[in-house]
C-alpha cells in the first residue's frame, strides 16, 4: 500500500523526515508511534501532497498503491485520511457564529461532503440519491445515524470527529489513516472513537493509526512503527516493541508499560 524509501522532507529549515524508510502492505493494521516532533504528521502530509520530498543526493521512492504519481483527488479516494487539520476545517461550523454559512451544517452534510472533498455542502453541489444512501449506510454502520440531522454546532467534539471519520469512508477507501484524532477528547469520547475504529478494522478496511498515545492502538493492530527524529527507530510486532525498555528509549524518560483487554497503557 505504501512504499517509502529514503524520503527527506523539510519544514522550513528543519529536517522533519530524515531519509525515512518504511513499507505498509495492503490490508495491514499498523500504528505509527512517537513523541511530538518526530515526523509523524509530516509523513501524513507527504502522503497527501501537502509536503513534498526534498531532492537530495540519495534518490528516494514514494509509492502509494504501486504508483508514484497521483492526482490529489484520486489519492484521497484511495486513502481515507483524517487529520487534525481536516477535523478543524470540518468542525468550524460548530462555532456559534454562523455569519459565513448559508445554513447550518448537519451531520449528514459532513459525511456527504466527502464525495466532493469540500467542507459542508454548497448549493452548487449535486447530491444524488445514491450518495445520500451511501452516507446513511455509513452512519448506520458506525452507529451514529442519530447524528445525521443534527446541526454540527449541537454536537460534542467526539461526535463530530466520528462524523469526519464517516466522511472519509464514502469512497470505500483501501485504508483509513487516523492522525492524532483522539487529541483532547474526554474518556467517554475517546472510548467511543476507539470502538468506531475497531468496527471499521473488523469490517475489513486497513487501519493506520498515527499517535503518541498508546491507548489509541486498538487490539486489531499487530504492528508498530516507532519514529524518532524523522526516522524509523524500531519496526515490528506490537508485543515486542511496546515494552518499558523500548518506549523509554523512544520518548526519552522512564516509562512503565501495562496491558489490559488488548490495550497498552504507559505511566
Amino acid at each position: 500500500m505504501i512504499d517509502c524509501r529514503d524520503v527527506t522532507v523539510y519544514r522550513g529549515d528543519v529536517r522533519a523526515l530524515d531519509r525515512l524508510t518504511l513499507t505498509i502492505a495492503g490490508g495491514e493494521h499498523v500504528a505509527i508511534l512517537g513523541p511530538n516532533g518526530c515526523g509523524k504528521s509530516t509523513f501524513i502530509k507527504t502522503l497527501t501532497c501537502d509536503c513534498y520530498p526534498a531532492i537530495e543526493a540519495v534518490p528516494f521512492t514514494l509509492r502509494i498503491m504501486g504508483r508514484d504519481r497521483w492526482s490529489v483527488a484520486e489519492l484521497r479516494r484511495m486513502l481515507g485520511i483524517v487529520s487534525q487539520d481536516l477535523i478543524a476545517e470540518c468542525t468550524r461550523g460548530m462555532s456559534s457564529d454562523f455569519a459565513e454559512f448559508p445554513r447550518r451544517v448537519t451531520g449528514r452534510d459532513t459525511v456527504l461532503s466527502g464525495f466532493f472533498s469540500s467542507i459542508g455542502i454548497g448549493a452548487h453541489q449535486d447530491v444524488t440519491a445514491e450518495m445520500t444512501r451511501t452516507a446513511d449506510e455509513i452512519l448506520d454502520r458506525l452507529e451514529i445515524a442519530h447524528l445525521a440531522a443534527r446541526p454540527l454546532h449541537e454536537l460534542s467534539s467526539g461526535e463530530a470527529r466520528r462524523l469526519v471519520i464517516a466522511r472519509a469512508l464514502v469512497h470505500d477507501p483501501a485504508a483509513l489513516v487516523l492522525d492524532e484524532v483522539a487529541n483532547s477528547l474526554d474518556l467517554r469520547a475517546a472510548h467511543q472513537l476507539r470502538e468506531t475504529t475497531r468496527a471499521i478494522a473488523q469490517a475489513g478496511t486497513a487501519i493506520v493509526v498515527v499517535t503518541h498515545n498508546l491507548s489509541e492502538i486498538i487490539p486489531e493492530i499487530d504492528r508498530v512503527i516507532l519514529l524518532r527524529d524523522g526516522r524509523v527507530l524500531e519496526d515490528g510486532p506490537k508485543a515486542r516493541l511496546l515494552t518499558s525498555e523500548t518506549l523509554t528509549r523512544v520518548f526519552g524518560l522512564p516509562i512503565e508499560v501495562g496491558r489490559r483487554d488488548g490495550y497498552y497503557h504507559a505511566w
